[in-house]
């Protein structure tokens, strides 16, 4: 099997010749900048700078040759403009804590008097910085620039600003990126963008220079629970230009993209969840099943859902809602031990993560120890197909590369026993 093959037959919930593995294809399924240059050195490739194509995270592109050398089978499709508004073109050298990286010529920082670094929307230092990076820090976080709110007077379209119909550029780029992804064999993920309801990544607006409406984090929560007709509101309108949009993104793609990456909302926490399954089922499903239905009824795309931390009670409500993939199952949370999720759902959902713990484990146990844990999780989550082998999120930097290496042969070790 190439690699698409692998990933389909996993999705159809039969096991494939091998387990198929994932790093690189999303924003959620990446390797840090740092981690993604020691892999290269580790697997005795080409030495150049490593792009950073998703700046607010700080994630490395992981290139043809690396894929090959991890034996990954999974190729992402990424949207034109990064979460800070800019365009992905016009690489420039960037010195990022002793490492020279590229970055796009609109990756425009300044630094203040705390020695943190700013990044500011579309590359505009004009407008006010929408990210920080605290001084040797090693990703951004969002700066909330909320103007105050008048209760009388909330306009929906202020929360609405980036959802617009789809520009012909990024229709151009889709269809570009998918087909010379279709190329390589492998299952093509792409992220299109527009379809996740209420993600507080994306709340705060980072790509825009003056964001309106309810931008505030606490306050978006709150909002889901004190402003729910608001809240629908929102989602309604998002939900019917996401609509429109993927019919012409599927017009422009078509079956050149095997799945696409939905949705980044987290529901979870260590121990329990943001909020109810009684307020899921009201605020979010409704609209998660329109997108899901109409990609099921038009395309041959599998839907993805990321949601960190502790979901088991919203899992029968995911399914519910259409989506095929779950990621990135945070096993170390509350409820969500291996064999249980596997039982209980591995029949109709593809659990694609997983496979190691990248709180505790991976950065932080020794290379036996992760080959440990990622045989054990192979054998549980691996049977009857339905799994895509993927870390629990992202690889973080500072992760040692023995370890990031431990766990990829340790993968190829289990499916070099299988019968």
């Amino acid at each position: 099997m190439n690699g698409r093959e692998r990933v389909l037959t996993s999705l159809q919930h039969r096991e494939p010749d091998h387990i198929p593995v994932d790093f690189g294809s999303t924003a959620v399924t990446g390797i840090h900048v740092s981690c993604v240059a020691a892999l290269r050195d580790y697997y005795g490739l080409d030495r150049h700078p490593v792009k950073v194509h998703e700046p607010y995270q700080m994630l490395g592109l992981v290139e043809d040759d690396l894929k090959e050398a991890m034996g990954l089978d999974v190729e992402g499709v990424f949207p034109r403009k990064t979460m800070f508004g800019f365009e992905n073109k016009n690489w420039k050298e960037w010195n990022f804590n002793g490492l020279t990286v590229l970055v796009p010529e609109d990756f425009r920082t300044t630094v203040d008097e705390n020695g943190d670094i700013l990044i500011y929307p579309e590359g505009d230092t004009s407008a006010p910085p929408s990210g920080k990076m605290p001084k040797g820090g090693f990703f951004f976080d969002t700066i909330i620039r909320q103007e105050p709110i008048d209760e009388d007077n909330l306009n929906v379209e202020d929360n609405l600003e980036e959802f617009q119909p789809i520009e012909e550029a990024d229709l151009e780029h889709f269809r570009r990126e998918a087909a010379a992804a279709k190329t390589k064999g492998r299952f093509v993920m792409a992220t299109f963008g527009g379809t996740a309801f209420g993600d507080i990544a994306l709340v705060p607006a980072p790509f825009l220079k003056h964001p309106k409406g309810i931008r505030d984090v606490a306050e978006w929560y709150m909002s889901t629970k004190i402003r729910q007709d608001y809240v629908h509101q929102i989602f309604s309108r998002q939900c019917e230009i996401a609509l429109e949009n993927l019919r012409w993104i599927h017009e422009a793609v078509g079956d050149d993209v095997d799945g696409v990456f939905l949705c980044g909302t987290d529901f979870g926490t260590q121990k329990s969840t943001f909020c109810s399954t009684e307020t899921f089922r009201e605020l979010w499903l409704p609209y998660y099943k329109r997108i899901n239905d109409w990609i099921h009824a038009h395309t041959r795309w599998k839907c993805f859902k990321h949601s960190c931390g502790s979901v088991e009670r919203f899992i029968p409500s995911f399914i519910e809602a259409g989506f095929d993939i779950l990621n990135p199952v945070q096993c170390s949370a509350a409820n969500m031990e291996p064999e249980h999720l596997k039982s209980a759902y591995g029949d109709r959902l593809t659990f694609w993560g997983g496979g190691v713990d990248t709180q505790r484990t991976l950065p932080f146990g020794t290379p036996e120890q992760v080959r440990e844990e990622v045989l054990r999780r192979c054998e549980v989550f691996s049977r009857g197909g339905g799994f895509v082998f993927n870390s629990i999120h992202n690889i973080q930097a500072g992760t040692p590369v023995e370890n990031i290496a431990a766990m990829i042969d340790a993968v190829h070790e289990f499916n070099g026993r299988r019968p």
